[in-house]
């Protein structure tokens, strides 16, 4: 039986490895990255919401590359700062933003905060699309911590290094991807998204 292509839509490295660790010890599918497609387009994030721009991410690509196409968008919220950066969390200090500008940007947001208004939380929404465009799946996951006041830990991405989970006292780059993969809002997505998207998969092998 041939395996059901998946494309994840999104050209972000560490994402992309991401979704493929959580995703790969399904045999029943076969991964591909936008990488693999010469004509892959790239999708203008338009907007307002996580899920508004994940099925922008999946349906557009999955027109343009004819193919079930997993859109993702994810970012932090902080509710000190009225759930800011939020769907602008990639661009948070400005259109050529990395980690470091846009770390540097939160802190200075929040300098003079107490830790008990410092509460975040980071969003993670998946949307599925078949070849034609249409949204057949959708979920999201979220992850609870709080903003500290400098950096802690190398591993991770984004805002890792300052979003501390409480209960452990660590923050994501310290606690590194084995337990970010079973703590994170990509994995409580993943969770939610990959036994609708099997049954999905075995109705279509069955059909």
């Amino acid at each position: 039986m041939s395996k059901f292509v998946l494309v994840l839509g999104t050209r972000n490295t560490k994402k992309r490895k991401e979704l493929e660790y959580l995703l790969s010890r399904y045999h029943e599918i076969e991964l591909k990255t936008l990488d693999e497609f010469a004509h892959a387009i790239e999708v203008e994030e338009t907007g307002s919401t996580f899920e508004e721009n994940a099925n922008l991410k999946a349906s557009q690509q999955a027109r343009n590359l004819g193919q079930w196409v997993l859109g993702e968008d994810s970012g932090l919220s902080v509710a000190a700062l009225d759930g800011a950066p939020g769907v602008h969390s990639a661009r948070f200090s400005d259109p050529d933003a990395t980690d470091e500008k846009n770390n540097a940007l939160l802190l200075e947001k929040l300098h003079g905060f107490p830790m008990e208004q410092r509460t975040a939380w980071y969003t993670c929404h998946m949307a599925l699309s078949d070849p034609d465009g249409n949204i057949r799946l959708n979920c999201e996951g979220r992850c609870y911590g709080r903003i500290l006041t400098e950096q802690q830990g190398e591993a991770g991405f984004g805002y890792d290094p300052l979003f501390e989970i409480v209960e452990y006292g660590l923050t994501f780059g310290q606690l590194g991807d084995a337990v970010k993969s079973v703590l994170s809002h990509r994995a409580r997505a993943n969770r939610l998204f990959v036994p609708k998207l099997l049954m999905l998969v075995r109705d279509l092998a069955t059909a």
